[in-house]
This record gives C-alpha cells, structure tokens and sequence, in this order.
C-alpha cells in the first residue's frame, strides 16, 4: 500500500478515501496510479493510500479476491475511512458485495468520474447531460434508492397496483431519462440552428481537444482572450466555449475549447456528451493538444484518437500542438509534411512561446485570408491553370515562349488548400509556391 497524502485538517468535512488499484494480468504503470489519485482529489477526496491488488484474472464476486478484501477492510477501519475508490469498473454484483463487506460505500472508475463531472458542470445543458449520464449507469445497477424521485413527480398515485419498490425506481428513471433525452433533444436543435448559422457566415471553426490537462484551456485563453477557468486539475473544464480569434494569414475563424478526455471516459458520458462532442465533427481543422513533459503522451493520445472515432471525427483535417515545451528545455518550431504542409506545432501556452506560429498554422491550414501573387506556371500543369480561372483567381496571364505563363494570382487559402489535395505535380506545385 503506498504512503497516504497529508490530510488538509482545514476542511470542515473531509472524505476519507481507500483506493484499490486492481492489476489483473498486468502491473499498473505509476503514472495511472498517480491518475487515480488525481480523480480522487478532484472528486473532493483525501487519499488515505493505494492498494495494489495483482491478480490473474478476475473474481467474479469481488473482483479482486477475499484474501485482498480483508485488507482493504484493516485499512479503512485504521484510517477511518468512509469511502472505498475502485480504478476499474465493476458490476452491479461485485459493487454491492464489496459494499457489504466493508461496511462503506465503494465506487468504481465510472461512478468517480461521473461523480466529478456533476460536481463541475456548470451550464443548463452541462447539468442535464451529466444527470443522464448518471441515470444511465444506475440503470445498470441492479439497486433500489432513488424513489425520491416521486417527490419531483407528485408522488401520490404514481404507483400501479401489485408494483414492487425495485420496479416503481425503474419505472421512475426510465421516465426521467426520457423527460432528459426530450430537453437535450430541443437544446441540440438549438445547437444545430447556431452550427448552421456559423458555415453561413463563412467562418471555419477550429475545434481544440486533447486528454485532460494537457493545457487546452490555457492555449484557448492565449488565442482568443478569453476567460475559461483553467486549473491544475482533471476535468477543469466541461462546458464547450466558442470564441472568435484573428489570424494574419487566414483572418478571422472560431475557435472551440472542449472538455478533455481520458483513459476508460465511461461510455455513459460519452454517450451523454454526444451532442457536445459533435460540435468538433463541423470543425474545419481539428488541433490535438499534446502535454510535451507527460512520459504517457503516446498512451493519452490513442484515447483521444479512440474517443474522436467513436464520435465520427477520425478524419478530420488535424494539426498537433506539443505544449508546455517550457517544461522539458524544448524550443517553439513547426514540422511540416512532404508537401509542405504544417503538422505539427511546439509551444508553450503558459510562457507565450510559439503561440505566433500556431496562430500562422491555423490561418494557413483553414484561414479565409486571401493569397495574392505573382508565379510562373510551367506549360505541363495546363489542368491546374484551368481550375485556378474556374475560381476566378487569375487577375492577369503572360503566356512565355516556352508555354509557361506568368499568373497574377488572388485567391482565398481555403481555395488554395483544396488545389492541394489534387495531389501529383498539381498539388505539389500548390504547395511549394501558394502553401509555402
């Protein structure tokens, strides 16, 4: 068991937390055990330490054996412990026999982070996805407790005849998820009519996202003078906020912050969610945010692919930001693809560094600034020459004697990105002289 956090006497109220970190098959890595820890501090606990609980595969009555339950009980009965945190999901059976047994609440992964996502939630729609959220897993559990519900309803009445306790709470949280479903319906036709309202307006929309605390907050902050509320905390953020920004080289956009994601994101929330998520799949550039100094940076990455696939914007254009470059010694720099293309961007929310070339990579990767220059087209890439007047981007043309022609040329990027991606000597034409 490793060493209990000091305890904050400070507090008027302090929950006591045992944590039990199963290990079934594999050893945890230090930095998930730290996580964990995180989680449980950002819930509002007091880690009196962590259990370690190796073991082959799982015991189907309590997931982690009746040798490693009697030592969680010797240590929430010394620390005086009045919860008992699980990182790994369990189910309805284990739940309640482990709650037995130890003689105090246990919750697992999910109900952690479903506990801390309604602890911040802040706006209406926020509130009602997280209170679904929340229905949605109790449904699993096979448990009764929730008739206070009947209180929201009139109560009196409500109760057919010959109808048990266990099926009037599951009458009454199917009733409450439909009245939630039918609210987060009208407030994604909300949603929609805004999401419509911006590509009328012709502004692309650049979506931030990334694993939780990797800083994406603080970046959104930076670029468009905003105020969201930014700690050193999991899940400081989960209200989306959009905002506008300028850049030189693609003039204005909107700008999206999100909350962040994180391994085992309870498939309740990211159901619950869904609506918010999407407002990514009408980004036109969506920027990863990447914690440089975190040694699990590969891992925290796959979940946020994961979660992007899950809600449908794998294939969104992405451009990756490496930030808090400031705390491994690194300097601000762009790395562009064989075609010239920016991929990725190192900087440093917190000091400023590298913001000006994120803010370039973004004009230029989805920007409505304009291109206007002079270039010579060679007599080859007659193909490319008709799609550029077919925009009316040709001002002027000087045909040489050798069938090259000199072009003045204006022309949005956005057009010029989609030059790009005709790809053979065409695109790499566009991208050496108008990407460049």
């Amino acid at each position: 068991m490793s060493q209990p956090k000091p305890i904050d006497t400070s507090q008027t109220e302090i929950t006591r937390a045992v944590l039990v970190q199963p290990e079934l098959g594999a050893t945890s890595a230090a930095r998930e055990i730290e996580e964990f820890e995180s989680l449980a501090h950002a819930a509002g606990c007091v880690s009196l330490g962590v259990i370690r609980a190796p073991r082959a595969r799982a015991d189907a009555r309590t997931l982690v054996g009746s040798g490693k339950v009697d030592e969680i009980g010797r240590a929430v009965r010394e620390g005086n412990a009045s919860i008992v945190l699980f990182n790994h999901r369990l189910s309805p059976v284990q739940e309640r026999n482990l709650s037995r047994e130890l003689c105090v609440p246990v919750l697992d992964r999910t109900t952690l982070i479903l506990d801390i996502f309604a602890q911040r939630a802040r706006s209406h729609e926020g509130k009602l996805q997280v209170e679904l959220a929340q229905l949605r897993h109790l449904s699993t559990r096979l448990v009764r407790g929730w008739t206070h519900l009947e209180r929201q309803r009139g109560g009196i009445g409500m109760r057919g005849p010959g109808e048990t306790q266990l099926e009037t709470d599951r009458r009454l949280l199917a009733g409450r998820i439909r009245q939630l479903n039918s609210r987060l319906e009208r407030l994604e036709r909300h949603r929609a009519r805004g999401r419509k309202a911006r590509e009328l307006g012709a502004l692309p929309l650049v979506a931030l996202v990334g694993y939780t605390n990797a800083g994406k907050s603080t970046l959104f902050n930076r670029i468009t003078d905003a105020d969201v509320i930014v700690r050193d905390q999991l899940f400081a953020t989960l209200d989306p906020t959009v905002r506008k920004i300028d850049t030189e080289r693609g003039g204005e956009l909107l700008a999206s912050d999100t909350v962040g994601f994180i391994q085992d994101l309870p498939h309740e929330l990211i159901a619950a969610f869904k609506a918010t998520l999407e407002e990514t799949l009408s980004a036109s550039l969506v920027v990863q945010v990447v914690d440089a100094s975190d040694p699990e940076r590969g891992a925290h990455s796959a979940t946020v692919e994961q979660v992007l696939a899950d809600i449908g914007a794998a294939e969104l254009p992405r451009l990756t930001v490496y930030n808090k470059i400031d705390l491994v010694d690194g300097s601000a720099g762009v790395e562009r693809d064989e075609l010239g293309q920016v991929i990725r961007v190192w900087l440093s929310a917190s000091t400023g560094a590298g913001l000006d070339l994120l803010l370039d990579a973004i004009g230029e990767r989805v920007g409505q600034g304009r291109i206007q220059t002079e270039v010579n087209l060679p007599p080859d890439l007659q193909k490319l020459r008709s799609q550029l007047y077919k925009l009316g981007a040709v001002e002027s043309e000087t045909v040489q004697d050798d069938g090259s022609s000199w072009l003045l040329l204006d022309l949005t990027l956005r057009d010029a990105r989609e030059l790009g991606r005709i790809g053979g000597s065409g695109g790499t034409w566009v991208h050496q002289h108008l990407l460049k």
